[in-house]
Protein backbone atom coordinates (compact mmCIF):
# COMPACT_ATOMS: atom_id res chain seq x y z
CA UNK A 1 0.00 0.00 0.00
CA UNK A 2 1.28 3.55 -1.10
CA UNK A 3 -0.30 6.70 0.44
CA UNK A 4 -0.56 10.26 -1.25
CA UNK A 5 -1.17 12.74 0.51
CA UNK A 6 -2.03 16.83 -1.14
CA UNK A 7 -4.87 19.26 -2.19
CA UNK A 8 -7.60 17.93 -5.01
CA UNK A 9 -8.34 20.29 -6.75
CA UNK A 10 -11.45 19.03 -8.58
CA UNK A 11 -13.87 20.70 -10.92
CA UNK A 12 -16.45 17.30 -11.67
CA UNK A 13 -16.13 14.83 -9.01
CA UNK A 14 -17.12 12.00 -11.75
CA UNK A 15 -14.09 12.77 -14.41
CA UNK A 16 -11.99 12.45 -11.09
CA UNK A 17 -12.91 9.08 -9.57
CA UNK A 18 -12.69 8.47 -13.62
CA UNK A 19 -9.56 9.55 -13.62
CA UNK A 20 -8.47 7.42 -10.96
CA UNK A 21 -10.29 4.41 -11.55
CA UNK A 22 -8.02 4.70 -15.30
CA UNK A 23 -5.30 4.56 -13.10
CA UNK A 24 -5.98 1.80 -11.38
CA UNK A 25 -6.87 -0.10 -14.42
CA UNK A 26 -3.90 0.80 -16.10
CA UNK A 27 -1.90 -0.41 -13.36
CA UNK A 28 -3.54 -3.00 -11.99
CA UNK A 29 -4.47 -1.78 -9.04
CA UNK A 30 -6.92 0.06 -6.24
CA UNK A 31 -6.94 3.55 -6.24
CA UNK A 32 -9.05 5.04 -3.65
CA UNK A 33 -9.23 8.91 -2.78
CA UNK A 34 -10.70 10.09 1.14
CA UNK A 35 -11.27 13.52 2.30
CA UNK A 36 -7.95 13.87 4.97
CA UNK A 37 -10.54 15.66 7.29
CA UNK A 38 -11.94 12.20 7.76
CA UNK A 39 -8.97 10.01 7.92
CA UNK A 40 -7.38 10.24 11.51
CA UNK A 41 -4.15 8.75 10.62
CA UNK A 42 -1.85 6.13 8.23
CA UNK A 43 -3.01 2.78 10.75
CA UNK A 44 -6.90 3.54 9.97
CA UNK A 45 -6.12 3.23 6.09
CA UNK A 46 -4.02 0.59 6.54
CA UNK A 47 -6.26 -1.37 8.40
CA UNK A 48 -9.42 -0.83 5.59
CA UNK A 49 -7.12 -1.83 2.44
CA UNK A 50 -6.19 -5.14 4.87
CA UNK A 51 -9.43 -5.85 5.71
CA UNK A 52 -11.01 -5.54 2.13
CA UNK A 53 -8.41 -7.54 0.33
CA UNK A 54 -9.10 -9.95 2.91
CA UNK A 55 -12.73 -9.53 1.89
CA UNK A 56 -12.26 -9.59 -1.70
CA UNK A 57 -10.18 -12.72 -1.27
CA UNK A 58 -12.66 -14.69 1.05
CA UNK A 59 -15.39 -13.44 -1.83
CA UNK A 60 -17.34 -11.82 1.14
CA UNK A 61 -16.94 -8.50 -0.31
CA UNK A 62 -19.82 -6.27 -0.08
CA UNK A 63 -18.54 -4.18 -3.42
CA UNK A 64 -17.84 -5.47 -6.77
CA UNK A 65 -14.84 -2.87 -7.21
CA UNK A 66 -11.66 -3.43 -4.79
CA UNK A 67 -11.08 0.31 -4.57
CA UNK A 68 -14.64 0.85 -2.98
CA UNK A 69 -14.60 -2.01 -0.49
CA UNK A 70 -11.77 -0.06 0.66
CA UNK A 71 -13.62 3.01 0.84
CA UNK A 72 -16.49 0.99 3.00
CA UNK A 73 -14.09 -0.43 5.05
CA UNK A 74 -12.59 3.09 6.01
CA UNK A 75 -16.20 4.21 6.54
CA UNK A 76 -17.01 1.75 8.73
CA UNK A 77 -20.16 1.40 6.87
CA UNK A 78 -22.00 -1.24 4.56
CA UNK A 79 -23.71 1.29 2.32
CA UNK A 80 -21.77 2.92 -0.38
CA UNK A 81 -23.60 6.13 -0.49
CA UNK A 82 -22.83 6.73 3.26
CA UNK A 83 -19.40 6.33 2.39
CA UNK A 84 -18.74 7.99 -0.29
CA UNK A 85 -19.16 11.13 2.07
CA UNK A 86 -15.81 10.72 3.01
CA UNK A 87 -14.30 11.24 -0.67
CA UNK A 88 -13.59 14.41 -2.29
CA UNK A 89 -15.66 17.16 -3.29
CA UNK A 90 -16.17 19.83 -5.79
CA UNK A 91 -13.70 22.25 -4.93
CA UNK A 92 -9.77 22.50 -3.11
CA UNK A 93 -9.97 19.29 -0.67
CA UNK A 94 -7.23 17.89 1.33
CA UNK A 95 -6.72 14.73 -0.23
CA UNK A 96 -4.94 11.43 1.10
CA UNK A 97 -5.35 8.81 -1.51
CA UNK A 98 -4.23 4.64 -1.28
CA UNK A 99 -2.86 2.93 -4.32
CA UNK A 100 -2.83 -0.91 -3.32
CA UNK A 101 -1.50 -3.83 -5.61
CA UNK A 102 -3.26 -6.56 -3.55
CA UNK A 103 -2.41 -10.02 -3.06
CA UNK A 104 -1.58 -10.18 -6.89
CA UNK A 105 0.87 -7.16 -6.41
CA UNK A 106 0.15 -4.99 -9.63
CA UNK A 107 2.46 -1.77 -10.34
CA UNK A 108 1.75 0.94 -7.15
CA UNK A 109 4.74 2.43 -8.38
CA UNK A 110 3.65 3.22 -11.77
CA UNK A 111 0.39 4.57 -10.62
CA UNK A 112 1.59 6.57 -7.82
CA UNK A 113 3.46 8.69 -10.23
CA UNK A 114 0.00 9.22 -12.58
CA UNK A 115 -1.77 9.65 -9.44
CA UNK A 116 0.73 12.46 -7.82
CA UNK A 117 0.14 14.24 -11.33
CA UNK A 118 -3.60 14.71 -9.71
CA UNK A 119 -2.67 16.40 -6.81
CA UNK A 120 -0.77 19.76 -5.21
CA UNK A 121 1.74 18.69 -3.05
CA UNK A 122 0.46 19.45 1.22
CA UNK A 123 1.03 17.45 3.97
CA UNK A 124 -2.66 16.01 4.45
CA UNK A 125 -2.78 13.23 6.64
CA UNK A 126 -3.19 13.30 10.41
CA UNK A 127 -4.92 16.81 9.56
CA UNK A 128 -8.31 15.48 10.71
CA UNK A 129 -11.36 17.62 11.48
CA UNK A 130 -12.34 16.17 15.61
CA UNK A 131 -16.25 17.21 15.32
CA UNK A 132 -16.14 15.80 11.79
CA UNK A 133 -15.14 12.54 12.53
CA UNK A 134 -16.67 12.02 15.13
CA UNK A 135 -19.90 12.67 13.57
CA UNK A 136 -19.25 10.92 10.68
CA UNK A 137 -18.15 7.67 12.91
CA UNK A 138 -20.99 8.77 15.32
CA UNK A 139 -18.47 8.33 18.38
CA UNK A 140 -20.20 10.08 21.31
CA UNK A 141 -18.69 11.79 24.48
CA UNK A 142 -20.40 8.65 26.69
CA UNK A 143 -18.41 6.13 24.24
CA UNK A 144 -14.76 8.25 24.20
CA UNK A 145 -15.24 8.52 28.32
CA UNK A 146 -15.79 4.94 28.85
CA UNK A 147 -12.32 4.14 27.45
CA UNK A 148 -8.81 5.35 27.55
CA UNK A 149 -8.38 5.05 23.66
CA UNK A 150 -8.38 8.19 21.58
CA UNK A 151 -10.77 9.11 18.84
CA UNK A 152 -8.39 7.85 16.22
CA UNK A 153 -8.80 4.24 18.26
CA UNK A 154 -12.29 4.61 18.09
CA UNK A 155 -12.69 5.13 14.71
CA UNK A 156 -10.06 2.60 13.97
CA UNK A 157 -12.41 0.30 15.80
CA UNK A 158 -15.19 1.20 13.37
CA UNK A 159 -12.90 -0.28 10.60
CA UNK A 160 -12.36 -3.81 12.16
CA UNK A 161 -16.32 -3.83 13.08
CA UNK A 162 -17.50 -3.65 9.68
CA UNK A 163 -16.79 -7.50 8.76
CA UNK A 164 -18.78 -8.76 11.93
CA UNK A 165 -21.25 -6.15 11.20
CA UNK A 166 -22.79 -8.41 8.45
Amino acid sequence: MQVLEGEAVVDDVDAFVERLSAVGEEYDVAVQAFDARYVVDRAHLQRAVELANRAVERETAIARDRAVEILLYAAGRRQINRALEMGVTEGTTPAVVVVDGGPEGGDEAGAVTAVRDLLDPAETLGEYDPERVREFFEVTDRELAATEGTLADAVRERVALLVVDR
